[in-house]
């Protein structure tokens, strides 16, 4: 079935949950192969079957989304950026470009965060492209909604509220998102892998190690690390921390805005759970800097240069009080590096996209 626009929401002459996929399809060869399997009305019926909940409708698109050659983040981008202007629930896009994973050709990628899928028509293969299409897609809705085979109540639960138009009060509407979608949100965390985010994000770990080297054999930083205390210790970590996260969210424009009402709850869980996996990537990392720090100033810092410039004998204490502090500053750093980085490589490290190979 398709439509002009086909936002979701109760259906008005059955009373029932409505989840809309839109199928955005580039002309050619992938827009005729769409038509013929994804908009048959068996496809949605199928659906409705495997991902029972709420009545499934395919709004189907003809669009190339991006002009080649173009990433794998541009095209679920543009995927998204569709999906919210027409007020889709989830969004397949199917491509006649190639996709790739560590520079190795894949058939697929899902982003359960963004509720994009995107499907390479190359890859499918010569033969029986149709029945591969159709598999694949089925298989791709259900991984973005969070298919879970030790509990299927839990998928269910999943498409009726996806389906169901709700427009609860101000005051009550995060409230909602949060315990009504946790377990779902903390899946999209996981699936992101926010513990590799800074791994990913060269400038940032070249600019925190420069911070870090020039604070571990700088006298002046030993005396503050000795004076400053846990409060304050705590407080730059809690502040360095938050330094690179707002750096690393706002620098590359991760905050989205709902360009309709009726999709704010959906907007609200992809920016939860952005902040989420960005504050839990940079507190991984935050972390390793600790320990390299401490293995740093063991090395570098000589005991007797460093009880001269305290004017007291050091101890294991005044050490970690030291690296402490010097992580924080790398962090800082960590910060400005950041801000250097491509807004598509920040993306491309915010959020990890399962593969499945061809």
């Amino acid at each position: 079935m398709t439509t002009d626009e086909a936002p979701s929401g109760v259906d008005q002459e059955h009373g029932e949950p409505r989840v809309v996929l839109g199928v955005v399809a580039a002309p050619g060869p992938a827009i005729e192969l769409a038509r013929r399997h994804l908009g048959d009305p068996a496809f949605a019926t199928g659906l409705g079957t495997r991902l029972a909940g709420a009545e499934w409708e395919v709004d189907l698109v003809e669009d190339r989304l991006v002009t080649p050659p173009a990433g794998d983040g541009e095209i679920v981008a543009a995927a998204r950026e569709m999906m919210l202007a027409r007020g889709w629930d989830v969004v397949l896009d199917v491509t006649d470009l190639p996709l790739h994973e560590r520079r190795r050709p894949v058939l697929a990628h899902a982003s359960p965060l963004h509720g994009v899928a995107v499907i390479s028509i190359p890859a499918l293969g010569p033969r029986g492209r149709g029945r591969r299409l159709n598999e694949i897609a089925a298989e791709l809705v259900a991984r973005l909604l969070g298919d879970d085979p030790d509990d299927p109540t839990e998928l269910t639960h999943r498409v009726r509220e996806l389906g169901t138009d709700t427009e609860p009060g101000a005051s009550a509407f995060t409230a909602r998102v949060l315990t009504g979608n946790l377990r779902l949100i903390t899946g999209m965390v996981r699936a992101n892998q926010p513990w590799r985010l800074t791994l990913r994000l060269s400038r940032a770990l070249a600019a925190a190690a420069a911070a870090g080297v020039f604070a571990l054999i700088t006298s002046d930083i030993w005396r503050m690390a000795d004076t400053f205390g846990a409060v304050r210790s705590s407080l730059a970590t809690v502040g360095s921390i938050v330094a690179i996260a707002a750096t690393l969210v706002i620098g590359a424009d991760l905050w989205e805005r709902a360009p309709q009402r009726r999709m704010r709850e959906q907007v609200a869980m992809f920016n939860i759970a952005t902040i989420a996996t960005v504050l839990i990537g940079v507190g991984a990392f935050y972390l390793a800097l600790f320990g390299l720090a401490v293995l740093a100033a063991a090395f570098l810092v000589v005991p007797a240069g460093f009880a001269e410039a305290l004017g007291h004998p050091v101890g294991i204490g005044d050490y970690l009080e030291l690296a402490w502090l010097t992580c924080s500053l790398a962090t800082v750093g960590g910060a400005l590096g950041a801000g250097l980085e491509d807004d598509d490589t920040v993306r491309e490290a915010a959020y990890a996209r399962h593969s499945d190979a061809g």
